[in-house]
């Protein structure tokens, strides 16, 4: 049996929620961060019924912490409400302080995970936050590229024209960018993250758009925790194999697997139903749990 439950961490002029996923009893594996990629919220782990990757960790024992960034899901205010904020908070405030929170919690080093550009930041977090390094037990990621070196018919419509010329537009005249009420995304945007993300996605530099920080630099001196980088053969923009592969290899990490039947997996899964797949669950879910675990 597994518990949900949401809280709220308190900033100064914001909340983050946090939806806590964990078994009936006490436990004492370490905890799960799950952190959801850009136009997303933490909906993409979990459901009311039970589904989902953060109730399949709880299943196994682990104590389970869905964040919703900034703005997004049951974070309050929305982004409608309070867009001036991007992902350089997320990266050296919202994530950090999450982390923190949960550490002091449990006294014991975090599992992270996440979801496309979810990584990116927690990658950053990390290249940026080294002292964090040790209480960080290992590291998956699901879909997460950088920059997109891969072409395809759907990297035409989803990001070339959509992430780098209507989004912006929108997000000039609307103040951020409507994904949500569009029916685009699970969720909003706001227009500095969605001009930060960009810069990053067009293959510059893995350096901050607004402080210069070089997080290639300082990732290259980083003894990661142990990391494993997971794309979807049917993935072919969000996160195309051959671009999570040019992420893990900025990163110095060399774990990468590509979901698909002819890798031994149930389906041939693409950037979303490899975390909302109903066979996800006995398929890799439990090679993620068995991973955690070892």
């Amino acid at each position: 049996m597994i518990t949900q439950e949401s809280l709220f961490i308190e900033q100064v002029d914001h909340k983050i929620h946090l939806r806590v996923v964990k078994p009936q009893a006490a436990t004492d594996k370490a905890p799960v961060l799950l952190v959801h990629g850009a136009i997303e919220d933490g909906r993409i782990f979990y459901s009311k019924s039970d589904k989902g990757l953060a109730c399949e960790l709880a299943r196994a024992g682990y104590p389970t912490y869905v964040v919703d960034l900034r703005g997004r899901g049951l974070s309050e205010p929305s982004i409608k409400n309070q867009p001036n904020h991007g992902q350089l908070e997320a990266i050296t405030e919202t994530l950090p302080n999450v982390h923190a929170f949960i550490f002091t919690q449990h006294k014991q080093a975090v599992h992270w995970m996440a979801h496309s550009w979810g990584g990116v930041l927690l990658a950053s977090v990390l290249s940026r936050h080294q002292e964090l390094a040790a209480q960080v037990a290992s590291q998956v990621y699901f879909g997460t590229k950088r920059s997109v070196h891969s072409w395809s018919m759907e990297r035409l419509l989803k990001i070339e024209l959509f992430w780098h010329l209507i989004g912006p537009a929108i997000a000039r005249v609307k103040g951020y960018l409507p994904a949500k009420e569009l029916g685009l995304g699970a969720d909003n945007e706001t227009k500095l993250s969605l001009r930060e993300g960009r810069t990053w996605v067009k293959k510059r530099p893995w350096t901050d758009p607004r402080d210069g920080f070089d997080y290639f630099a300082n990732a290259k001196g980083l003894t990661w925790p142990k990391t494993w980088l997971i794309a979807a053969i049917d993935d072919h923009a969000l996160g195309n194999p051959i671009d999570v592969q040019h992420f893990a290899d900025e990163m110095g990490v060399d774990k990468v697997s590509i979901l698909s039947k002819a890798n031994g997996n149930l389906v041939d899964y693409d950037h979303i139903n490899m975390l909302v797949h109903p066979k996800a669950k006995d398929d890799h879910f439990l090679e993620v749990i068995e991973f955690i675990n070892n």
